[in-house]
């Protein structure tokens, strides 16, 4: 396991490239990716060896990929209660300055204050992360021509016309297979979930 970690840590410059297609802010970029390595460190070791031995480091770097978007735009991610979260309840504080440039004094944005003390502990939910895992479990079950349409289609936020266009594939063939997988997966998922 130790040499595919140090292949993860080889592609911090890239998952930063992949976060500013998704934001421009340098900080927040910089503790997502951050998140990313520890996501990898703390994810279940044999589904990474799978996605590392099933397509190398490529498989990895989709992986991530999907994981650094979601962490930078759902509202549901560990990302968005780490961080985002926190910091829209501490409140900004505006310096006032006399003539000569030196701060005089600060006045709160509210009469409220509210610090770190008053954030209320909440409490994560790593269900959606789980199903995550199990819907790249279930896919790696599938053929490849499915399994890439799928990914095309969901992960890469692609529509169908979109995605007939790119690979020259009829929008009446590529929606047969992806609700074919959808499908499947449902059904999958529900026995997964039922069985636990």
């Amino acid at each position: 396991m130790t040499e595919i970690y140090i292949e993860i840590s080889k592609l911090t410059d890239k998952f930063r490239k992949i976060g500013y297609s998704i934001t421009k802010d340098k900080n927040k970029i910089n503790e997502a990716v951050q998140e990313l390595m520890v996501y990898f460190l703390q994810m279940n070791p044999d589904t990474l060896r799978d996605i590392y031995t099933k397509d190398g480091i490529m498989g990895v770097t989709k992986y991530g990929a999907v994981a650094l978007r979601r962490a930078l735009t759902s509202t549901k991610s560990n990302f968005y209660y780490k961080y985002e979260k926190y910091y829209t309840h501490i409140t900004d504080i505006n310096y006032n300055y006399n003539s000569t440039g030196s701060e005089l004094y600060f006045i709160p944005d509210h009469i409220n204050y509210k610090n770190i003390s008053n954030i209320p502990n909440q409490e994560v939910d790593n269900t959606q992360l789980n199903k995550l895992e199990k819907i790249d479990k279930v896919l790696d079950t599938l053929s490849w021509y499915d399994r890439e349409l799928f990914k095309l289609y969901y992960y890469e936020g692609n529509t169908l016309d979109k995605l007939a266009t790119k690979t020259r594939i009829s929008r009446n063939s590529l929606f047969s297979t992806i609700d074919k997988v959808r499908q499947l997966l449902k059904k999958e998922l529900n026995n997964k979930f039922n069985n636990e």
